[in-house]
Parts: C-alpha cells; structure tokens; sequence
C-alpha cells in the first residue's frame, strides 16, 4: 500500500469551518460494506437505520482547552499546546515558534502560572513544569481556548467550548474531539433506546497521534503513537450479550473502533480494563469486535482513512468521498457524517 492510494481531490470549500447550528442537522451518507451502495439521509433518519438488538458504542472522553498564550521575559508571545500530562505540574507540550523552547526557558502564563521548560523530546514536543496557585486542569478551564485541528482556519471561540464537545462527554483528557459524536443530542440518544438499540461507552483519550502525518510512502512503515483507553466492565458485557442477540456492534468513530479492536483477543472476545492503544488499521486488516461504524469525512492520506477503508474497503471510500464532495457535503471535524452498515 502506498500513501498516494489514499487520496482524492476536495475544493477547499468544502471543509467546514463552523458547526451548523443544530448539532442533528447534518447530512449522513449511508455506506454498504458489501455493495458499496450509497444513501443520503440526514443525522436525524440515524435510528430507523439501527436495529433492535444492535450496540451503539461512544467515546466519552472531553476535550481540555489545552491551547493556552504565554509571554517570554522580553515581551514576545509565545502560543502553548499542551498535549499529555506526565506528573501532577509537568506536561508534555507543543510551543510555537518552536525555537523558543530551548532547556530552561521560562515563559508567564496566564492567572500568575509560570511554564519552563526541563527537556526537549522527539518530534518537537517539549516537557514543561508549571507553577502556580492553582491546579493546572484549572488554569486550562479559565484560561486555555479549544484545540481546533489546523484546518479549521479560525481562532476558537467561546461556542467550541460547547460545540467541540459531545453532549456526553465526561472523562477529560483528550486534545481533540472524537467528532463523530459531534452530532448527537439527547433527543436522538433517546430516539436509539427507543429503537431498541443498546448504549455503552469506553474512553479513549484522544492524543496528537490521531493527527500525526504519514510521512512515508509506504503506508505500513508507519507507527502510531499511543493513545490511553479504559473498556468497562459493562461496555464489554453489552458487546458479549450483542453477540449472543445477534446484535451488530456500531462504533461511533475511529477511535471507538481502535480502543475495541485493540482490547479484543485472538477469539475476538472484548476485555475490560485499560491499556493503550497502538493498532495501526490498514485495508487487509480483519475486525474482530466492529460491525458497523459511524465516523466523519477525513483528511486526505490519513491513518483515519486507511482505517475506514480497511472497514468499507478503499475504492468503496474514495467513491463515497468523490460522490459527497460532489454533492455538498461538509468535510472533517465540524462536517457532515457517514454511517457504513
């Protein structure tokens, strides 16, 4: 597999820069598996969609407002990611300008907080100790703004802090959202129980690795980062009895699917506990736990591409994102969806 079999041409248009103003709205584009047949519903026609018996498994995890604006000593500005953190005042981090991270530097943050940096890491990442009067999971809910992905070509306002959040998000600690849980409200969660259609979570802490760039054009030479997942005991339970309804497990988005895929067994029997999360998904790969999954339009030569496309198979895809950039459809965090059954 190369890197050039995983890309497609979209207008620059059509990438969302904003979320609609009801989270429902979206479009849903319906994928057979098999077929490759295509649909067009829209977000609200997703129950019909399901069956009774099935298990809609979600990502609870919550975005921290991790992007934060610091100060050098001589007055320049700096701009802080804050991406994992390492020990109770130390976190891993991103800096821009880069070239300001040097060992020792010193930088004020907002709320009297100071950041220096103790050592440089691989790939630009930095580990800095914070101190201040206050926690720093505070400091980020006072201060920090929402990790919009590059391609949102804005600054974060104060709606992403509702916005570029599920409505159930609850464990916090993930620097970008699973979006394909951007587009459910209360009213369709319940609409899904209605159906007859059984609910779990999990949590995956959703780290920079999700958007680390393939830079190799043989696609199997890459590595993941990893990324921190917790299966409960009752989400592998609700997966067990699933199987045994003949029920079809739905994942909402690639990182559901990759902390269940990574937590099964060789007898594809889902287990309970933590762990990270370091499966790499490429076409030829075989599911042992997913049989439907919920998920947005991604990037162009993306791991979360490949993974779709190990699901759907790539030509089935890449013919679905060539028929909704035709179509209209909005692209990647703040876009439309795709349901592949």
């Amino acid at each position: 597999m190369r890197l050039s079999d995983f890309s497609y041409p979209l207008p620059p248009g059509r990438i969302a820069q904003h979320p609609l103003p009801e989270r429902d709205a979206s479009r849903l584009l319906l994928l057979d598996r098999e077929t490759g047949a295509i649909g067009h519903r829209s977000f609200r026609e997703l129950p019909p969609l399901l069956r009774p018996g099935d298990l809609l498994v979600l990502n609870d995890t919550r975005v921290l407002p991790a992007r934060l604006e610091a100060a050098t000593p001589r007055g320049g500005r700096v701009e802080i990611l804050l991406l994992e953190e390492e020990a109770a005042a130390a976190w891993w981090a991103w800096m821009k300008p880069g070239r300001r991270a040097r060992v020792g530097a010193a930088f004020s943050l907002p709320g009297g907080f100071t950041a220096r940096v103790r050592e440089r890491g691989p790939e630009g990442r930095i580990l800095l100790e914070l101190a201040g009067s206050l926690p720093v999971r505070e400091l980020l809910q006072r201060h920090g703004r929402m990790p919009l992905p590059p391609y949102i070509r804005r600054p974060a306002d104060p709606k992403d802090r509702e916005r570029y959040q599920t409505v159930y998000a609850r464990e916090e600690g993930a620097i970008a959202a699973p979006t394909a849980g951007l587009h459910f409200t209360e009213g369709i969660l319940e609409a899904v129980h209605a159906r007859g259609v059984a609910v779990a979570f999990l949590t995956l802490h959703v780290g920079i690795g999700t958007f680390k760039p393939v830079r190799v054009e043989e696609v199997t030479r890459h590595r993941m980062d990893p990324e921190r997942f917790r299966i409960p005991e009752g989400t592998a339970r609700a997966v067990k009895e699933a199987r045994a309804r003949g029920g079809r497990v739905v994942a909402v988005g690639t990182t559901t699917v990759r902390a269940l895929e990574s937590a099964a067994d060789e007898g594809a029997a889902l287990r309970a506990g933590e762990g990270q999360a370091t499966l790499f998904i490429t076409p030829g790969y075989r599911f042992r736990v997913v049989d439907g999954l919920l998920t947005n339009f991604h990037l162009p030569g993306t791991t979360l591409l490949m993974l779709v496309s190990a699901f759907a198979g790539r030509e089935h895809i890449l013919a679905a994102y060539r028929e909704a950039a035709a179509g209209g459809y909005r692209f990647y965090s703040y876009g439309d969806a795709m349901v592949i059954l």
